[in-house]
């Protein structure tokens, strides 16, 4: 019997396992008897991939982040290809976590496998002249966002634009009514979300300064309520070792993120993807971040694009309120989250400019485009 077709599948952060798990279970649709192997998280093990390395103990973002955990990088980098020399896929997937991925990927191809990287870098952001070594060690660079194309096909670079994943699978699971009852909430009644991220260094950066602001607005706005989706890479003891610090009841809720957002009449939120799953839902945000000084004021002297939130980007200009840093105090993150919750004016234009960037973000099908394109490369299209 011939050997099944394998793809091998490389996501280091929670965004790009989820990303794969949705992709994988598009392809099983088409190729049934497809096996997927690789690294991954939870949402790609539960979707049938074979995890060979958990990427939870390499979930990390900043210079000194990841030279802090560089022995373990180096030892994921090293398991991921061995078994890319010792099993030989049909196809590598290699989903953002980008540093990491370009090794993998230039690797990959020196074993003459065929390289697709889906998610492209921030190359309109900073260092635009990486399309160009992208371009050497994948066969096809899947991008999200319709303006990415251009760089690539400027340089010749195999580009196709799939759309962005979120829009498929930010969708609630049930009624704003059913949630608020199912989270013991009260309706009619403020209710203020609380998002640092799915990162144990996020939590730890950037939760206290959430609390705190939370503290504030506690005393400002009668009755409000605080809810928090916990991300699945984040322990129990890890937020609970904030939590007990507060003042402030926090409701916190696992596994249903889309569920906990809608809710909310306001957001506080870290970077990252979560935004954009923000937006979809169209409630009003602030965006805020803390990273090591030695990598904020590399990044400072770097990214070239003026704004870090990815609603910005989208829409090219300043839509959200964006707090990096020092600016990310609970002073300032109470002061524009007030302005939120009693200014109508103001949330009613917030929201019309998430619909907005929504709109820009397409119809979705990303997953399906994705795993039309892993088909066509598996099968030779």
């Amino acid at each position: 019997m011939s050997k099944p077709l394998t793809v091998m599948f490389s996501a280091g952060e929670s965004s790009g396992d989820q990303h794969a798990a949705n992709l994988f279970l598009e392809l099983k649709k088409q190729l049934p008897d497809l096996q997927g192997i690789g690294m991954g998280g939870t949402k790609m093990a539960e979707a049938g991939v074979d995890i060979r390395y958990d990427s939870a103990a390499i979930a990390v973002i900043g210079v000194v982040e990841v030279i802090k955990h560089y022995g373990e990088i180096r030892r994921a980098l090293a398991l991921m290809q061995n078994l890319i020399a010792s099993e030989r896929p049909d196809l590598l997937v290699c989903v953002d976590y980008k540093e990491f991925n370009f090794k993998l990927a230039k690797f990959a191809k020196q074993q003459g496998i065929k390289v697709l990287f889906y998610v492209s870098p921030q190359v309109w952001a900073w260092r635009a002249g990486r399309v160009k070594q992208y371009g050497k060690v994948i066969d096809m660079m899947a991008v999200i966002f319709p303006f990415e194309t251009a760089y690539y096909e400027a340089e010749n670079v195999p580009v196709r634009y799939v759309g962005h994943p979120s829009v498929d699978k930010v969708k609630p699971q049930r009624s704003k009514t059913e949630d608020l009852l199912a989270f013991g909430l009260t309706e009619g009644k403020p209710i203020v979300g609380l998002l640092p991220g799915s990162r144990a260094n996020e939590i730890k950066r950037l939760l206290p300064v959430m609390l705190l602001a939370a503290e504030q607005l506690h005393k400002l706005v009668p009755g409000l309520q605080f809810i928090l989706p916990q991300a699945d890479a984040i322990s129990d003891a890890l937020l609970n070792s904030h939590l007990s610090q507060t003042t402030v009841n926090v409701t916190v809720i696992k596994h249903q993120p889309y569920d906990v957002i809608q809710c909310c009449d306001a957001v506080m939120t870290t970077s990252g993807t979560a935004t954009l799953e923000i937006v979809l839902l169209g409630v009003p945000m602030l965006i805020c971040y803390k990273l090591a000084a030695i990598t904020y004021w590399l990044g400072r002297w770097l990214v070239k694009t003026p704004f870090i939130g990815l609603p910005n980007i989208v829409a090219g200009k300043l839509i959200i309120k964006e707090f990096i840093q020092h600016e990310a105090n609970p002073e300032n993150l109470a002061t524009e989250m007030l302005k939120m919750l009693t200014d109508g004016q103001y949330a009613g234009q917030m929201r019309k400019d998430l619909a907005d960037v929504k709109a820009e973000l397409g119809q979705g099908g990303a997953s399906r485009n994705m795993a039309d394109l892993v088909v066509g490369m598996l099968l030779g299209d």
